[in-house]
């Protein structure tokens, strides 16, 4: 799948200073761009109310995807309490 990332998916990642997470939110992001469909993926489930957005959840944290065909896009990298006054 072709994989894009929005300008706040990189600020949300820049905050983010536990090191461990982030090699985490990496290994997810090789894993999405080797899948070949969204049901290849783990911890993925879809927002309710908005058909083309899903979350990932990892511990704490959620990303925040918009699916479009073949094509994902990483928007969102935030903390569980604040994924739904964030995303979508």
């Amino acid at each position: 799948m072709q994989v894009e990332f929005r300008r706040l998916f990189f600020r949300d990642l820049g905050a983010i200073k536990d090191r461990k997470l982030r090699q985490r939110i990496e290994s997810v992001i090789v894993e999405v761009e080797a899948a070949n469909n969204l049901a290849e993926l783990r911890n993925i489930k879809a927002i309710e109310g908005h058909p083309s957005y899903y979350r990932l959840r990892i511990g704490d944290y959620r990303i925040g995807i918009y699916v479009e065909e073949n094509m994902i896009a990483f928007v969102r990298v935030v903390h569980r309490k604040e994924m739904y006054r964030y995303f979508p």
